[in-house]
């Protein structure tokens, strides 16, 4: 979909997308359309519950006095409230009505009729990406797709004022959208066509944007005695791998003297990559286990994030790690009672081979804090069942041993409508990971606080490093449409973690 940015007029044909404000209220340029076709416009708004609410909608086909095919009000709400979030929602609306009505171009004449807090251009931007975010398919393997089944927009005029700032913003905003696309595509590729190695050779496509990628095969792993990862993903016939994705954004980091600190060390983000999940030798049940294909979410995630920051061409010095492994009941697979030895040289008895997200992240934290030195971690992982328990679909879990990182990560949560919730840590759910024959136990055993236990089990990798858990199991995915997610993958995690950059460690 092409999108283009102009100044506010009426077209002469074709079909209009005409903002309306919150209690029926047209612009000048709505007023005048309004007049211009015999007062067809506020008739109709009249005749229908059509109040100006926003992203509601209102068809009106072909109107006297006027050359246009259609004209579709779209509500903006109250303009003192819009805001980013509203005008991606509207955005949104825009694109998913005018697929649904097959039409395939259109102009948006956006006009507020009070005064709003937003720039004109904010406004025209934040409308354009949110049509972006909800364009989103994935028909890769859909050979036989009908006409009706086809997305039709290919072309969308946003006519909204302040064109210079509107193409600015949306330029940057587009990038974050490539970063989201990608993490959803991942996402959404089937395991036999997204394993280890074929994930791996995606993420090289980075180094276009001058991302630098390095991959870890398994003896390389075996010699840094990353046992933890390497256990998970014995019993498949796919090799592991773990991925490192560096974006130097201010300088190339210093080689950091032992005892001391750089300012240009690195911020870390960390993704969980089981590309598929059986549980392994603890099966899982097998209804259900077809969603297992997205239980590389927080590796997916990782990886669109890097390809936003660096496509928009983000000062800041980050790292990508990922860890990439299958999880399969094979004849070399690991099994219950088996104790590895992590790359830490902290060992771990496997009482439940499904409870293995947290093995593959144990080596690569210890892995990213080891080589990197990073300002701080966050590590994001379809981890547990229990937060979807506890939270369903409307929240991620939050878990982290610093107070001021975790206030940031929420804030940006709500700033792009991805929100966390923080949970309790403590020594308390700590000692119930000790494990008689180990260093510690894989599961604590009991069937209460499995999202907090499994934090706790990754906070033992991370030492005093700054460190955050993002447990994105029920946020991961979505079986039902929202205002800018199509349903299916959401990429949960790439705006929050791009606005946690934005907001925090940019340099000006």
């Amino acid at each position: 979909m092409k999108i283009s940015f102009a100044n506010p007029s009426i077209p002469e044909k074709g079909v209009l997308v005409l903002s309306v404000s919150d209690g029926q209220k047209f612009g000048d340029l709505g007023k005048a359309l309004d007049k211009q076709t015999g007062g067809s416009l506020m008739r109709a708004v009249k005749a229908s519950k059509f109040k100006g609410n926003k992203t509601q909608v209102l068809h009106i086909l072909a109107p006297s006095g006027s050359k246009l095919d259609r004209i579709i009000l779209i509500g903006l709400g109250k303009d003192k409230d819009l805001n980013d979030l509203a005008c991606q929602s509207v955005g949104g609306q825009i694109c998913a009505t005018l697929n649904a009505a097959a039409i395939d171009n259109a102009s948006v004449v956006l006009e507020t009729t009070d005064k709003s807090a937003m720039a004109v251009g904010d406004i025209a931007a934040n409308v354009a990406y949110g049509a972006r975010l909800r364009s989103y398919r994935f028909d890769k393997y859909r050979t036989t797709l009908k006409t009706d089944e086809k997305p039709s927009l290919k072309t969308l005029k946003i006519a909204g004022g302040g064109v210079a700032r509107a193409k600015t913003q949306f330029a940057m905003l587009d990038k974050v959208a490539d970063g989201v696309f990608m993490t959803r595509d991942l996402v959404s590729e089937p395991a036999n066509m997204l394993y280890p190695e074929s994930m791996a050779k995606e993420i090289k496509t980075l180094s276009k944007l001058g991302i630098k990628v390095s991959v870890l095969n398994e003896t390389q792993m075996e010699k840094l005695g990353m046992g933890a990862l390497l256990g998970v993903g014995q019993g498949s016939v796919r090799q592991s791998r773990l991925v490192v994705m560096r974006w130097d954004g201010v300088a190339k980091p210093k080689k950091i003297a032992k005892g001391k600190k750089a300012n240009d060390r690195p911020i870390a983000f960390v993704g969980k990559g089981v590309t598929f999940d059986t549980g392994g030798i603890s099966l899982k049940p097998a209804g259900g286990m077809e969603d297992m294909k997205w239980d590389m979410g927080g590796s997916a995630v990782v990886t669109g994030l890097m390809k936003a920051l660096a496509g928009r061409k983000a000062k800041v010095n980050v790292v990508g790690v990922v860890g990439l492994v299958e999880n399969m009941p094979g004849a070399n697979a690991q099994r219950p009672g088996d104790i590895v030895t992590s790359m830490s040289g902290q060992t771990i008895e496997v009482l439940n081979t499904d409870a293995e997200g947290r093995l593959v992240l144990a080596d690569a934290l210890h892995y990213t804090r080891d080589h990197f030195d990073p300002k701080f971690m966050v590590n994001l992982a379809t981890l547990t069942g229990a937060i979807i328990i506890a939270l369903g679909s409307e929240h991620a879990g939050l878990f982290s041993n610093n107070d001021e990182l975790s206030e940031r990560l929420t804030e940006a949560g709500k700033a792009v409508d991805e929100k966390v919730w923080r949970f309790p840590m403590n020594e308390a759910y700590d000692k119930t990971l000790n494990c008689d024959v180990a260093d510690m136990k894989n599961i604590s055993g009991g069937r209460g606080a499995g999202s907090i236990t499994a934090a706790q089990f990754l906070k033992r990798f991370v030492g005093d490093t700054p460190w955050a858990h993002l447990d994105i199991a029920g946020v991961t995915w979505s079986k039902k449409d929202s205002a800018t997610v199509p349903k299916g993958g959401t990429a949960f995690g790439v705006r929050l973690l791009n606005q946690l950059v934005a907001d925090h460690y940019e340099s000006k």
